[in-house]
């Protein structure tokens, strides 16, 4: 070999170490590829102008996908500007533009967000009487989501708010008034009154409302795009610990690298968007017929949720009784027998069945029935009568 090849390796080796380092540094700052959160706060999409400023700071940053907010963090959308938030898993937070918002509480037992001005839609997915806990509080009221649908809440110039419940249920703070879908509600700061949504009110939708539809879209699609390799990798990688869930839980977040955003993962099949879309994968249903909870930790039991207790084993106050949530003890993740936690089970070879051979039944010779040969009945033979012999009496003597 030449000396002038000799020299050209550490060459070519620098210089591929300087195209691959940026690239490996790149790879290390975004969110990992296989991912499962239970937390609330994930930034999951941004378009246009939006700014964020952290806990205790004075200074703005502009925001991105990769922010995971924390208690008290504060976001600021600019013209033409949205951004859609993770709540608890299968609950999104999507704001319009000009809009500002607090996360209070990021936590799922008790989870809190402040809107500021601006507008905001809640899109929460779940069950037929599911129960949710999504508080929310304006310059002039404090509400409660509790079921499943569809909410608008709007801070509007005039020192008002307005609610707009499209599907779902509210439950208002103070007076405890249920507030139903169909319905909107104007609050002021001494009074509040509700109306039958309009025609107007159901027909003319913004650009945060269509950005909206398309975003629950997209997101459910990002659900049923899950393989099953995906959930395995995605599953072994969890060092989540099941029993810390609330009875209200009912699934995680997972985020799918070939949509860029997290998507919700429910427990169970049979989910689906209050937009109409649904979603499909399931940890317990799993993808192309896998159960992928139960194999990493989580069994399944009755209500649909992962069992749960406090630190003295008790169930926690104010928690559904049987049917909701299950008293039974904590659920520690297992590794499965024979494997680590991050390497793939082997599945067994699948081998068709082999059909029995079909031999055709063999039908029975047919012969014809023999008729009994006809004989005529033989006729009785005449034999003549005869005639009784007259018997005279005797002559008398003379």
């Amino acid at each position: 070999m030449s000396r002038a090849r000799i020299a050209f390796i550490p060459s070519l080796f620098a210089i591929a170490l300087v195209v691959l380092l940026p690239l490996t540094t790149f790879t290390q700052t975004t969110r990992d590829k296989y991912v499962i959160s239970a937390k609330a706060g994930g930034v999951n999409a941004v378009t246009g102008p939006a700014t964020m400023r952290q806990r205790g700071d004075s200074e703005w940053q502009q925001l991105t996908i990769k922010e995971d907010l924390e208690a008290g963090d504060v976001v600021r959308t600019g013209h033409d500007g949205r951004v859609e938030m993770l709540l608890n898993p299968g609950s999104y937070l999507r704001i319009g533009e000009n809009s500002e918002f607090e996360l209070s509480d990021n936590s799922l037992q008790n989870l809190e967000l402040r809107l500021v001005r601006g507008t905001a839609i809640v899109e929460a997915t779940g069950f037929d009487g599911a129960e949710l806990l999504i508080n929310i509080t304006t310059p002039h009221t404090r509400m409660a989501i509790v079921r499943k649908g569809l909410y608008r809440v709007s801070v509007v110039p005039g020192d008002a708010t307005e609610l707009i419940v499209r599907k779902g249920r509210v439950m208002l703070d103070g007076s405890h008034t249920k507030v139903d879908g169909g319905n909107k509600v104007v609050f002021s700061n001494t009074s509040f009154s509700v109306a039958k949504l309009r025609d107007a009110d159901k027909k003319n939708l913004d650009n945060l409302e269509a950005w909206s539809k398309e975003r629950a879209k997209t997101v459910a699609q990002a659900n049923r795009a899950v393989n099953r390799r995906d959930m395995i990798l995605a599953m072994a990688g969890f060092n989540g610990d099941w029993g810390r869930f609330g009875y209200r839980s009912s699934g995680l977040w997972m985020f799918n690298v070939r949509y860029g955003c997290y998507t919700f993962m429910p427990f169970y099949a049979g989910w689906g968007s209050p937009y109409g879309s649904s979603y499909d994968s399931s940890i317990y249903g799993g993808c192309c017929g896998q159960s992928y909870g139960r194999r990493y930790g989580y069994n399944p039991n009755v209500g649909g949720y992962p069992p749960t207790t406090t630190a003295t084993g008790s169930t926690p106050q104010g928690s559904p009784t049987t049917g909701t949530q299950p008293s039974s003890p904590r659920y520690e993740p297992r590794e499965p027998r024979g494997e680590t936690r991050n390497e793939p089970r082997i599945e067994p070879r699948y081998e068709p069945r082999t059909e029995p051979r079909y031999e055709p039944r063999t039908e029975p010779r047919y012969e014809p029935r023999a008729e009994p040969r006809y004989e005529p009945p033989a006729e009785p033979r005449y034999e003549p009568r005869a005639e009784p012999r007259e018997v005279r009496p005797p002559e008398p003597n003379p």
